[in-house]
């Protein structure tokens, strides 16, 4: 039974180690958690600093000032809501007492339901991909990227739900009817528009529907230099959000501008670089990182060049590929983009993975919670941190983000659907397991992998040893292209993806599925 606690518009999972407001949880550490936990179930009365710091890092010796920025991460969360930063109240030298609204607590079964269901409250936005009229089909990267980067702006208000953009481009090089994208993609609002590139000059045409009706809500035509493609997109979303009902104070606020380039061949180069990477193969990877190296030889200063090298290279560790760029390279780029630019959500993502990586997991938390906080519609960002969340073992949060991030992205890779499957083999559901990876479209080794494992914890032996044949002639075909020898015991293609758990018990049971399939150790 979980125990849930609610104050304002929040909601406290206890089981799951959840903070959500309304129906969506809400980016903050672990540790953070647990003190709210402890305040609220005793709320209005003081609790010690010791039984404080006890709760949130048991049984070690920590610095006061640790629980001091926990607590201060919280009032930020508070911060939203108006007199919100008064809910913990500091009692001089003995601890802190919760104040906030009444809270009620109760008691509820079964795992943690998944906010996918959920119709957000926030007025809801899908861009589609903008059509190329260059009549060139090379120039589609320019027009797709010039729709994903105003998707990224448009994503960065905490005020509205926005459409990941893998699911947008689902609708590439198609004219749906504007109804059925809103009831598709579970959206209220629809942005289309096209691009002209000719010599120097862009054109570019947006309008916003109202996806129940049909109907147009506004529409414009801007015709500019490309140098002043930056100050355009921005326009465009500013155009956009004062467009929707309600939404006119927001578009008034100045967009927080992120320091881009002054290049534009620099942002060409990593608009190229973007269109490689998505292929997730070694050698688009490759291609795509001197495309990224190549913007950042023409503007040092382009933060997100240098998060993008980054992003390769976390990419190919991922990917298990044999590459030649290091976690080391990739820690200087990050910390290069982030020196430029703290705020940008997208670059705190990449360094969490980074960290994650180099075993830096309390560091890594941090990161993923500043990308979440600095951008709740970020679809890929909540899914890689439920899959993280499975191999620190907390599947039960990452059920709930997975939830999230397929609510933001309704066409969603198919990592996506191996991240839930994961999280429900590690909840022993193997049966959802199973059904959360025939979602995909195709599968992939490691699907084959995962499946032949969950038959075997579920007793179907022949589906099992099928499913396992599968997962190693694949693995065998990988390791053949990338040069690499075949094992001789077949657990050993799984043992550096079971190495990412961090609890040996966890780790264990990966292997011990696969084992029971027919993989020999």
């Amino acid at each position: 039974m979980a125990t849930i606690h609610e104050f304002g518009p929040y909601r406290l999972d206890g089981e799951s180690e959840t903070l959500f407001r309304d129906s969506e949880p809400v980016a903050i550490g672990r540790r953070a958690v647990r003190l709210l936990r402890l305040l609220v179930e005793q709320a209005g009365a003081p609790v010690s600093k010791d039984a404080l710091m006890q709760a949130a890092w048991p049984g070690l010796a920590i610095e006061e000032s640790n629980l001091t920025v926990q607590i201060a991460a919280l009032r930020r969360i508070f911060a939203d809501v108006d007199g919100g930063t008064t809910w913990i109240e500091t009692l001089p030298r003995r601890g802190y007492r919760y104040v906030g609204p009444p809270v009620t607590a109760e008691s509820r079964a079964g795992l943690p339901a998944s906010p996918a269901a959920v119709v957000s409250e926030r007025p809801s936005l899908a861009v589609l991909p903008f059509s190329n009229l260059g009549g060139d089909p090379g120039q589609d990267y320019f027009s797709d990227g010039i729709t994903g980067d105003i998707i990224a702006e448009l994503s960065r208000f905490r005020s509205l739900f926005v459409v990941a953009r893998h699911s947008s481009f689902a609708y590439k090089d198609r004219t749906p009817e504007i109804k059925q994208v809103g009831r598709e993609l579970g959206v209220r609002y629809v942005a289309e528009g096209s691009v002209r590139k000719i010599g120097s000059r862009v054109r570019v045409s947006v309008q916003l529907l109202d996806a129940a009706s049909g109907y147009s809500l506004w529409t414009e035509r801007y015709d500019r230099d490309l140098e002043d493609i930056f100050t355009l997109q921005d326009e465009i979303v500013r155009a956009i959000v004062a467009a929707l009902p309600g939404r006119l104070e927001d578009a008034g606020r100045e967009i927080a501008r992120r320091k881009r380039t002054s290049s534009i061949t620099a942002y060409d180069l990593v608009l190229l670089g973007n269109e490689r990477w998505r292929q997730l193969t070694v050698k688009a990877m490759a291609q795509a990182r001197e495309h990224f190296r190549s913007a950042v030889a023409l503007d040092p200063q382009y933060a997100g060049a240098h998060a993008n090298i980054a992003w390769t290279i976390v990419c190919d560790v991922f990917l298990e590929s044999p590459a030649t760029a290091t976690l080391d390279e990739a820690l200087g780029e990050i910390e290069t983009a982030l020196d430029i630019d703290d705020g940008d959500a997208w670059s705190h993502g990449v360094f969490a993975q980074l960290l994650f990586l180099r075993h830096e997991d309390a560091k890594a938390e941090i990161h993923f919670s500043r990308a979440l906080a600095l951008n709740p519609n970020d679809a890929d960002v909540a899914a890689v941190y439920a899959n993280i969340l499975v191999y620190w073992g907390r599947w039960r949060e990452a059920l709930i983000w997975i939830g999230t991030a397929k609510r933001l992205n309704p066409f969603p890779p198919n990592l996506y659907h191996w991240y839930h499957a994961l999280a429900l083999y590690s909840g022993r559901d193997y049966e959802l397991a199973v059904k959360a990876l025939m979602e995909a479209r195709s599968l992939d080794r490691w699907s084959h992998g995962l499946l032949a494992a969950c038959h075997a914890q579920m007793g179907r032996l022949g589906e099992a040893q099928s499913e396992a044949d599968a997962f190693v002639s694949e693995r065998r075909r990988e390791l053949k292209a990338n040069g690499e020898a075949m094992p001789a015991k077949t657990l050993n293609l799984a043992r550096a993806r079971a190495e990412r758990y961090r609890d040996p018990a966890d780790r264990e049971h990966f292997l011990d599925g696969l084992r029971k399939a027919g993989l020999s150790s």
